[in-house]
């Protein structure tokens, strides 16, 4: 029989990708609203999911930003309400959450899991506030929880107000001559086909606590102009007094057998601009 895996979010880019790669899962796709606590009672009850993967969220730092109430209610709400019938079917389903390199406060050296907690956006403020709830459930039931702490990544189904495919439009343009702003910022970047290997490493290895997802590398966000730049347009950059740092250290990851396959350049590449 194949393993039956329960996922919320299916339709977004990560889901969709994770759900066409590996084909052979049976899956049970959560289609109802993650806010509405009655439904997904319902769906935990009947599911006969091993495995959960929650990956529904609202994802944009602009988006969070203009509607936090809502993110709240969708990116912890409905994160407290999965975990919450899921111990109380007293079913043994393994459990992953996404989460963000949001949480972290940034810093010139690579991140560990165990490194402070401090979100830079109110994006990951959500993420934060339901990784304290999963960390008091962990605790108190031995419950099968795994974090994932998902750094940036893209993909060519992205819109704007997403980085790449703005920088992307930007320099698509009649404008011979552009300047950027404000991308004077490091960033870890990690292709989405290594990060669905990743969350299915973690579940095939059953992994509890928390793990990096992400590539390790560091990379300045101005310079990803520079690989995108094929029209060879004139660039120029203003920089910003404030500068940030959020790359990972995956040590721990890679202890469980996690190696990132693909680099930035096969990253952009894969938009087939």
């Amino acid at each position: 029989m194949k393993t039956i895996i329960g996922i919320t979010g299916s339709s977004g880019v990560l889901g969709e990708y994770f759900t066409k790669k590996y084909k052979n899962y049976q899956y049970d796709f959560f289609q109802g609203d993650i806010t509405n606590k009655k439904e997904v009672e319902q769906w935990i009850k009947t599911t006969k999911s091993s495995h959960i993967i929650h990956l529904a969220s609202k994802v944009s730092t602009a988006y969070v930003k203009k509607n936090f109430q809502k993110a709240i209610s969708v990116n912890y709400s409905g994160t407290k309400y999965l975990v919450d019938n899921i111990i109380k079917s007293k079913k043994k389903i393994w459990f992953f959450f996404a989460s963000s390199s949001h949480v972290y406060r940034v810093s010139d050296k690579k991140l560990k899991e165990s490194d402070i907690l401090q979100p830079l956006t109110l994006y990951g403020k959500t993420k934060l506030k339901s990784e304290k709830y999963l960390f008091k459930k962990l605790k108190k039931n031995k419950a099968k929880i795994c974090i994932g702490r998902i750094f940036s990544f893209t993909h060519k189904s992205q819109n704007i107000p997403y980085l790449i495919p703005t920088l992307f439009r930007k320099l698509k343009s009649d404008k011979k001559k552009l300047i950027f702003k404000n991308l004077n910022h490091d960033r870890d970047f990690c292709h989405i086909d290594d990060i669905c290997r990743a969350i299915n490493l973690l579940m095939k290895k059953n992994s509890t606590g928390v793990f990096n997802i992400a590539s390790g590398k560091r990379i300045k966000l101005y310079d990803l102009v520079k690989i995108i730049n094929s029209k060879r347009k004139i660039i120029s950059h203003v920089e910003n007094k404030i500068t940030t740092q959020l790359v990972a250290d995956i040590s721990k990851i890679k202890r469980v057998g996690f190696k990132p396959r693909f680099g930035i350049n096969k990253i952009i590449s894969d938009f087939g601009i």
